[in-house]
C-alpha cells in the first residue's frame, strides 16, 4: 500500500497527492510518469509526476477528475492509500542548456510541465512561462510554476485571469518581442499542442509536444497510445511521452482520443448511479 500523506483541491476537479514512494522519488526524472491502481478493482491509470521530494520519499500527482477512477480518487483522503505505483515510467525529458525555453502549459498539461521548467531551469536555461485555461479556476498551479520561470504569462478563453485569448496568441507576441527562443515545451489539450506546433514550424523554432494524455496501459503492452511521429508508429509511452512537436500527427491523435469516449461514458453514469444509491454526492470538494 502507498500511502496518500495529503489531499487537497487545488481547483475545481483538480487534486494534489502527496504520496510515500520512496524509491520512485529517488529514481524520478523530469517528464517521467507512474501507474496508478487506487484500489484492486480499479483500473490502472498513468499519471505525470508534478514533483518528487527524494529526501522525503514522496511523490506528488496531480489528478484531474475525469473518468470513473479520478472521480473515486478525489474522494481518497490523507491516511488512505492506493494499492499499486508502479515506476518511475517513460524517457526522462532530455535536460540541457540551451538558452531561452519557453514552456507552454494548458490546463491538466500544467502539472508535467512543472518538473520540466524546474529541470531546464535548473541547468541555467532562461524560463519563460505560458499558462492557460477557460477561466482562471483552471490555471493550475501558478505559484509553483512562478518559482521555476524567469517570466509567467498567463491566459485565459473568457479573460479572467491574465491576457483573455489562446496560449498560441500570448506565444506569437512574445516570439515577436523577444526573438526566437531556442525551444518551445507544450503540454495540454491535442489541440492545444497542434495550435503551438503549427505556429512554430514556419518559424523555425524547435518544439516538443508531451502526448500523456493518450496513454492507457503505460508498458507499450496494450497498443492504445500508437501515434504517428514523422510518419513511424511510435508508443507513447515507451517511445516518449515527449515528441518533436512538428512530426506528431495530431489529426490522428484526436482521433484516438475520442475511441473509448462511449465506454467512458457510461462508466461515469454507473459510478454516479452508484453514489446516488449510498447517498454520496455526485462529487467530492
Amino acid at each position: 500500500m502507498f500511502a496518500i500523506l495529503s489531499r487537497e483541491e487545488i481547483a475545481p476537479r483538480f487534486h494534489r497527492f502527496v504520496v510515500r514512494a520512496p524509491e520512485i522519488a529517488r529514481k524520478h526524472r523530469p517528464g517521467q510518469f507512474v501507474i496508478v491502481m487506487p484500489d484492486e478493482h480499479g483500473e490502472r491509470i498513468p499519471l505525470t509526476i508534478a514533483h518528487a521530494d527524494a529526501a522525503a520519499g514522496t511523490i506528488t500527482l496531480v489528478v484531474q477528475e475525469v473518468g470513473k477512477t479520478t472521480m473515486a480518487m478525489g474522494r481518497m483522503n490523507g491516511g488512505d492509500g492506493f494499492v499499486s505505483v508502479v515506476g518511475p515510467l517513460g524517457t526522462p525529458t532530455h535536460i540541457e542548456r540551451l538558452g531561452t525555453v519557453i514552456c507552454v502549459g494548458g490546463g491538466a498539461g500544467i502539472a508535467p510541465m512543472l518538473p520540466i521548467a524546474a529541470g531546464m531551469k535548473a541547468v541555467g536555461n532562461r524560463i519563460l512561462t505560458i499558462l492557460g485555461g477557460r477561466t482562471h479556476e483552471l490555471v493550475i498551479l501558478r505559484d509553483e510554476m512562478a518559482a521555476v520561470s524567469d517570466e509567467v504569462f498567463l491566459t485565459t478563453d473568457d479573460g479572467s485571469l491574465g491576457r483573455k485569448g489562446l496560449v498560441t496568441h500570448a506565444l506569437a507576441d512574445l516570439v515577436a518581442e523577444r526573438g526566437k527562443p531556442d525551444l518551445v515545451v507544450a503540454i495540454g489539450p491535442a489541440v492545444m499542442m497542434k495550435a503551438v506546433a503549427e505556429l512554430t514550424r514556419p518559424m523555425g523554432i524547435k518544439t516538443w509536444a508531451s502526448l500523456n494524455s493518450i496513454m492507457v496501459d503505460g508498458t507499450g503492452m496494450c497498443g492504445a497510445c500508437r501515434v504517428a511521429v514523422g510518419g513511424q508508429t511510435k508508443f507513447v509511452c515507451v517511445d516518449g511521452p515527449e515528441f518533436d512537436a512538428h512530426e506528431v500527427d495530431f489529426d490522428l491523435l484526436v482521433k484516438r482520443l475520442r475511441m473509448y469516449l462511449p465506454e467512458e461514458q457510461a462508466a461515469r453514469e454507473r459510478y454516479l448511479e452508484q453514489c446516488r444509491c449510498h447517498g454520496e454526492g455526485g462529487h467530492h470538494g
